[in-house]
């Protein structure tokens, strides 16, 4: 991979995280991921689902500034998810699975209509479309997380290709 694509993919996932475009990644940023879930799935906060992702948020970010926030400001600026968030992930990506994994399983039951523990492909597409994902890249996103085909994504596979997209970014070495 050349520095070009290289910095190129660190920019997109960055913004992924710095959902206000201020420039670095911070709690606030989480929660209002949250909150525009739950507003597109017609969810309020007050609810067990809203309870959850709200709590699965905080977790995220939290595992977020711990492992980025070098210099402790409760901000986490590009640098700092490059040098530190990029990397250690990289190294261990089970470690992104376990960050994540609590903010997904809520967002995935927010979606989840059907109240099974998986949310359709369309539902997964509109929440990624939420967050910050064009209309293109949402689609095809939705339908490559649906691994088994079945037109639905559960936890599993959404936080094993969450965990792929955002750490294998780097070249090896």
């Amino acid at each position: 991979m050349d520095s070009a694509e290289y910095e190129r993919k660190i920019a997109h996932r960055f913004a992924a995280f710095d959902q206000d475009g201020n420039g670095y990644i911070d709690r606030a940023d989480f929660n209002a991921a949250a909150a525009r879930l739950l507003k597109e799935f017609g969810t309020t906060a007050r609810c067990d689902k809203g309870q959850s992702l709200y709590t699965g948020a905080e977790a995220f970010w939290q595992g977020m500034a711990g492992i980025a926030d070098v210099d402790g400001d409760q901000r986490v600026t590009r640098e700092e998810f490059v040098g530190g968030a990029v990397k250690r992930l990289r190294d261990n990506p089970e470690r992104f699975a376990e960050i994540a994994r609590p903010f997904l399983r809520a967002a995935i039951a927010v979606a989840d209509n059907e109240n099974d523990g998986a949310a359709s492909v369309t539902a997964v597409e509109r929440a990624l479309r939420v967050l910050g994902a064009d209309a293109e890249t949402a689609r095809v996103a939705a339908q490559q997380l649906d691994t088994d085909q079945d037109g639905r994504v559960a936890e599993a596979e959404a936080v094993g290709a969450f965990a792929t997209y955002f750490t294998v970014i780097l070249p090896d070495g």
